[in-house]
């Protein structure tokens, strides 16, 4: 087994994620069978009960677990479907730790901090390693060298690069900031008190990640080499790209596959990333746009945490837009002021399909509502996900089929036409207030109807697709809504539940309840996805 993480310097943010997940793809198109796994210093057991604007995304693997965004990277550029095993944090360590000390697992033995939680955290690293058959796994530990909260995963590298000496590799990845009149002034001080920190826990970075707004220059790869005792070719250039996705092409024009081989005393094999440089390549030159807006809520103050909260979503769009080789344009709509400006409304007129991703809670729902009833009536392409979906059954409900009241009981639980609620152990769930790990989530069975929308994406019968909800569409509504027009178009066999919704006589009106954007990869694109942008182009 081969061992290399990746540790962030200096600040959070710039790209430990991406970074491992492209390393971990060059290391794949080389031949190797690579896996990723994503250590968070924070307390939470997982990412469940997280807010979107307090972390970004929360994404959903095949099994259940809720995790980090960059598990999501992890999954897209390997063409992987990750489990439980490859994420953890320091509160489903500690409390793994817990249980086994309850369980007399450890004789009864006092239980210390050191060395029990690092060697939990090495013995996590080698199960998921070995679940996958992996040859190489990549470990990113969240936040940045420093920090209190990440000293006991630091510890876990020095114990295993003491066990394992030639086989763990660590990478930092560290912000060089610019300074000077022009802004070109590469300053390199940050990148060597990064490294002292390591330092000062008995590690020493073998590959430095340099990133940068622009690409590194020589002098200073030289500068930061020689003042961090690295070797020729350690410091590898990592400026501001366009896309994400051209990463790993600009890891290797520095060589870093060859210099992770060498370290880790492996045999060099044939690189191999044609179908990656062709995507790229489709990336850098589009023939034409295709224009999509985003109608949500998790906006903030700024794009940092409307991106974070959507990447998933952000990223299938681009996906199949890159296919059908044009440059997707994402626009935010906010949905509170379609409640406050009504004739803002107007403004989905320019845009050539409509999107709602999934959310929770009251606010901007009735803007939302509003926007789906004008793609509907105007024939706008529109795709709604989870919520989206949730939404689009209330619209009809009410405009369609003459429901005025209807709603879901997560917003009107006094509602006469409770389209979606909450399914018996889900209101024993919420009684007790047990809310982490308590919706209907992960991978679920969806058989399709034959000669619907849905069908003719997927072009299978049976479907699998991850779920993060709680509230489910009400079956006692589902003939009235039928007979109306609502089609059904794909049911999960074991519970009879409403998975899919859509309209005839239009360009493209599709409802999940499962969220397709979780498996969707640049090479890849969701049959979905490809769906909806293929009507909007």
């Amino acid at each position: 087994m081969k061992y290399i993480f990746i540790t962030g310097g200096v600040m959070s943010g710039v790209g430990k994620g991406v970074a491992a997940a492209s390393i971990a793809k060059i290391l794949q198109s080389r031949g190797f069978a690579v896996t990723a796994i994503k250590i968070d210093p924070y307390v939470n057991v997982d990412a469940g009960t997280m807010s979107p604007t307090e972390h970004g995304e929360v994404f959903v693997l095949d099994d259940g677990m809720e995790c980090d965004q960059d598990m999501g990277n992890y999954e897209r550029f390997l063409d992987t479907s990750l489990s439980s095993a490859n994420y953890m944090t320091t509160g489903s360590v500690y409390l793994s730790v817990i249980n086994k000390e309850r369980r007399m697992e450890y004789k009864g033995k006092q239980v210390e901090v050191v060395p029990r939680i690092p060697m939990e955290v090495i013995d996590r690293i080698n199960i998921a390693a070995k679940k996958e058959n992996a040859q190489i796994v990549v470990t990113e530990i969240g936040g940045t060298v420093g920090e209190y909260e990440n000293l006991l995963f630091l510890e876990a590298i020095k114990m295993l690069k003491l066990k394992n000496h030639n086989d763990v590799l660590t990478v930092l990845v560290s912000y060089i900031p610019t300074l000077g009149a022009g802004g070109t002034e590469l300053k390199t001080k940050p990148t060597q008190h990064a490294v002292r920190n390591l330092n000062s826990v008995g590690i020493q970075p073998d590959i430095i990640l340099a990133r940068a707004s622009v690409p590194l220059d020589q002098k200073r790869k030289e500068k930061i080499q020689f003042m961090c005792g690295l070797e020729e070719g350690d410091v590898i250039s990592a400026p501001n790209i366009e896309s994400i996705y051209e990463v790993p092409i600009n890891f290797e024009k520095d060589n870093i596959s060859g210099r992770i081989l060498k370290k880790l005393h492996l045999k060099a094999k044939s690189k191999d990333m044609a179908d990656w440089k062709f995507f790229v390549d489709n990336i850098k030159n589009p023939k034409g746009e295709v224009k999509i807006g985003i109608v949500g809520k998790y906006f903030g103050s700024g794009d940092f945490v409307l991106t974070d909260s959507y990447i998933s979503v952000i990223e299938s769009v681009k996906h199949a837009a890159y296919f059908f080789k044009k440059k997707p344009i994402i626009e935010w709509l906010d949905s509170d002021t379609y409640e406050t400006e009504t004739k803002k409304i107007n403004e989905l007129k320019s845009f050539d399909g409509i999107i709602i991703p999934g959310g929770f809670g009251s606010r901007g729902v009735e803007g939302k509502i509003k926007a789906i009833e004008y793609c509907r009536k105007n024939k706008i392409p529109y795709f709604g996900l989870c919520y989206g979906m949730q939404l689009a059954c209330i619209e009809f409900a009410r405009n369609v089929a003459g429901l005025k009241d209807a709603n879901t009981t997560e917003i009107d639980q006094k509602t006469k036409s409770p389209i979606f609620d909450l399914m018996p152990e889900q209101k024993v769930l919420m009684n007790e207030q047990r809310y982490g790990g308590s919706m209907r989530l992960g991978a679920y069975d969806c058989r399709l109807t034959k000669n619907t929308k849905a069908f003719n994406a997927y072009k299978e019968e049976t479907i699998s697709e991850r779920h993060r909800h709680r509230f489910e569409f009400n079956n006692d509504y589902r003939e009235a809504l039928a007979k109306k027009g609502l089609i059904i178009s794909g049911v999960n066999p074991d519970r009879d539940l409403v998975e899919i919704i859509e309209l005839e006589n239009h360009p493209f009106f599709v409802g999940t309840q499962f969220h397709p954007e979780f498996k969707s990869r640049p090479l890849k694109p969701h049959p979905l996805f490809k769906a909806f942008v293929k009507a909007c182009i």
